[in-house]
């Protein structure tokens, strides 16, 4: 009786093993690529941190590619299934012609994160203050960029010919070279933004994301082959994001930066919250997945201010609402 006993509970924890095994291998990898690492991409942390992925059966790997040009890269090599970058890229990469282009999926921000900072106070500033200044600008074709000259355009001033603009330093530079060098005005994302101002360096005087409007700024993208292929898996992941987009609106500056940390051990916790309530007050995050054809057609707005639309951009085929579509009605 004993041996049967004990060959049963033998049997009953190999059965109760085998099924935490089953448990793990049905788990779905997911290997993202973010442009960059940037408090701006808050909700992406919070679906990490507060185990969004996981509750959907995804174990995801992030990694950081620094750079437009090289996320695009990784992502058409298949270093990546899912690349969080800006949307302009996927615009870029089906210009060329490309016969598996990226996708857009989930919308995570949906105004610029820029803020406009001069050297000098300016408690009364006026946009034609800009006029004949030395402005530190950003990457010719990045969004960054583009926002600005739009946002500056809207302002009746040209500035490519009524400001020195100069794009001549790396987006990782920009900071260190506004401190040090004779720029008056700069466009910095937070947290760098509030850093400056605490130290003394600089002073918010306005905000590109306000001044510019709502605008797919940064999007979730992937293949269209892997889209096709693994639906169900971009099914989850897009269910994730929105419960992180959610928890997000639902809790301050101060709770969000104390789930994100870890992401920013560097940076000083208040400086993290003063970031998120900047954000939150503007409304940068977006509260659901869903990429408009209203915010994309914006987009190619600015994109074609700045001479840098491709030919026939289709809202169509580059954006996937039907996975949004359907989380968000489940």
């Amino acid at each position: 009786m004993r041996l049967f006993k004990y060959i049963t509970l033998l049997c009953l924890t190999a059965l109760i093993l085998s099924a935490c095994g089953a448990g793990e291998e049905s788990k779905t990898s997911i290997k993202l690529a973010e442009v960059t690492r940037s408090v701006f991409y808050a909700p992406q942390y919070v679906a990490l941190e507060q185990g969004f992925f996981k509750e959907e059966g995804l174990d995801v790997e992030l990694q950081t590619t620094w750079g437009g040009d090289k996320t695009m890269t990784t992502l058409l090599s298949d270093g990546a299934d899912v690349a969080l970058v800006g949307a302009e890229t996927s615009m870029y990469v089906y210009g060329q012609e490309s016969k598996d282009y990226a996708v857009n999926f989930a919308q995570l921000t949906q105004t610029d994160g820029t803020f406009l900072v001069s050297k000098e106070p300016q408690p009364d500033f006026e946009w034609d203050d800009l006029k004949d200044s030395t402005f530190l600008g950003q990457r010719k074709g990045g969004m960054p960029q583009m926002v600005g000259e739009y946002v500056i355009k809207q302002h009746g001033i040209d500035p490519h010919n009524e400001l020195n603009l100069l794009q001549n330093v790396d987006f990782a530079n920009i900071p260190g070279a506004f401190a040090s060098g004779d720029s008056d005005y700069v466009q910095l994302f937070e947290p760098t933004a509030s850093v400056f101002e605490k130290e003394g360096k600089g002073h918010v005087i306005a905000s590109f994301g306000e001044e510019s409007g709502q605008v797919p700024y940064t999007v979730f993208m992937a293949k269209s082959s892997f889209i096709e292929e693994d639906e169900e898996a971009i099914k989850k992941f897009t269910r994730a994001i929105y419960k992180a987009q959610q928890w997000v609106e639902e809790h301050s500056g101060e709770e969000i930066a104390e789930v994100i940390e870890p992401y920013f051990e560097d940076t000083d916790l208040g400086i993290l919250a003063t970031s998120m309530e900047r954000y939150k007050g503007q409304n940068s995050f977006a509260t659901n997945p869903i990429l408009s054809e209203e915010g994309w057609n914006h987009l190619q707005e600015m994109m074609d201010e700045a001479g840098e639309l491709p030919d026939d951009v289709p809202y169509e085929e580059l954006v996937n609402t039907n996975i949004a579509d359907d989380v968000m009605n489940e």
